[in-house]
């Protein structure tokens, strides 16, 4: 489970949002669907999930229809503030989505579009575990509308898969992968690197395995310890050793080099796809600050500044909604200091990076020393843009610092 909620205003128990809320119905809108089932808990996650000794009274098999009654909440609170809009991305996450039945994903889908509609060329993506994945799902899926896979793979080395409690066969992902094909969907594989006892070499072996499986995108993220974890547990006890940071950069290096010679292009720090429009358009929403709904436990949402968030267990928010109240448990409305901040946080680790002018003007002159540094690219610069370099990438949040202190 993940720590606790933040701080934040009561949130109505209507759902309805600020009277005075501006929405711009040219920000695009997607929806995010929390499922938060796990058959083991990895050693190293803190997001909002369970296992089924933790559910306590809530039941996965009335999960789906029990997120439906927050869509139906969503619609009204939405249409009653002028805010109604197609969804341009959904996304499936958690958790594992594909612990539940498809046809339950498919019931949430078709929910979701009858209550908001879908854009044009909407991305539908659902994340899965490897062992879960069968042609049959992908098939349901496929023809329930979803789009994209994302398929958890960590890496393709037995001990690394068991240090970070990882419990799928590496040639599942050949086979899942293999099936979302077949299906007609496009799939990105996510990797973690940096695991306790991992090698260079042992990254070098799991992005051979991912670059081998020609998929569509591939996400490389380095191993962060969050406090309140197994990892982290295990780390203060000494069992493991903590992560080295100059051996995960030496491991990102070596993937952004790895797979910009297969055809790959960074997009985002951790993100890099073989097209334009193989990109995450739903992650993308998020580093962009567009709108979203987060359905589900422990969700968070985005509309017009406003954020809020859900209570985190299913129990609990099962009983919000069968009382016909929403599950929110808090809201916030960040101040205009907070909001630049993020959004320099989150503009600045994409390759279209932030413009100079959005930047705070004290801290427009600061561009000049970054690339001295070699943090921000200068031709970019040239044109009013900061976009990071490779170095930059590995010092993203020190050029955040400095951006924004």
């Amino acid at each position: 489970m993940a720590g606790p909620l933040p701080l934040g205003d009561p949130a109505p128990t209507d759902g309805h949002l600020p009277s005075d809320l501006s929405v711009d119905p040219a920000v695009p809108f997607s929806a995010y669907l929390h499922v938060p089932f796990c058959r083991v808990r990895c050693g190293y996650c803190d997001f909002n999930t369970y296992t089924s000794s933790e559910l306590r009274g809530a039941k996965q098999e009335d999960y789906a229809t029990t997120l439906i009654g927050e869509i139906d909440l969503a619609r009204r609170v939405l249409a009653d503030a002028g805010a109604l809009r197609a969804m341009d991305t959904v996304f499936f996450g958690g958790g594992t989505p594909t612990l539940l039945p498809a046809g339950d994903l498919a019931r949430m889908l078709d929910a979701a579009t009858d209550a908001f509609g879908l854009v044009d060329g909407a991305e539908v993506t659902v994340e899965a575990n490897p062992d879960t994945v069968t042609p049959q799902v992908a098939r349901t899926l496929a023809d329930a509308g979803v789009t994209r896979l994302s398929i958890g793979m960590q890496s393709a080395v037995p001990h690394v898969l068991a240090a970070l409690d990882r419990t799928h066969h590496p040639d599942n992902v050949t086979t899942a992968v293999a099936a979302a094909k077949e299906a007609g969907l496009a799939v990105s594989v996510d990797l973690i690197y940096g695991a306790p006892g991992e090698t260079l070499g042992d990254w070098e072996a799991s992005l051979d395995a991912a670059l081998a499986l020609d998929s569509d995108h591939i996400s490389a993220y380095a191993l962060i310890i969050e406090d309140g974890t197994k990892l982290a547990r295990q780390i203060r006890r000494g069992e493991v050793p903590a992560p080295d940071d100059d051996l995960q950069a030496d491991m990102y290096e070596l993937a952004d080099a790895r797979l910009a010679a297969a055809g790959f292009d960074w997009y985002e720090v951790s993100n890099w796809s073989r097209s334009e429009q193989q990109r995450s358009r739903h992650n993308l929403a998020y580093w962009r600050g567009n709108d979203w709904w987060g359905f589900g436990p422990g969700a968070h949402s985005h509309v017009a500044g406003l954020r809020w968030w859900n209570v985190k267990h299913p129990a609990a928010y099962a009983q919000r909604l069968a009382a016909a109240e929403s599950p929110a448990a808090g809201t916030e409305r960040p101040d205009e200091a907070s909001r630049t901040l993020e959004r320099v946080l989150l503009l600045s680790r994409i390759r279209e990076g932030i413009a100079v002018a959005d930047l705070p003007a004290e801290r427009r002159a600061r561009v000049a020393g970054l690339i001295a540094d070699g943090l921000v690219d200068p031709g970019a610069a040239m044109h009013g843009r900061v976009q990071l370099t490779l170095r930059g990438r590995l010092l993203a949040d020190a050029v955040v610092r400095e951006l924004t202190d």
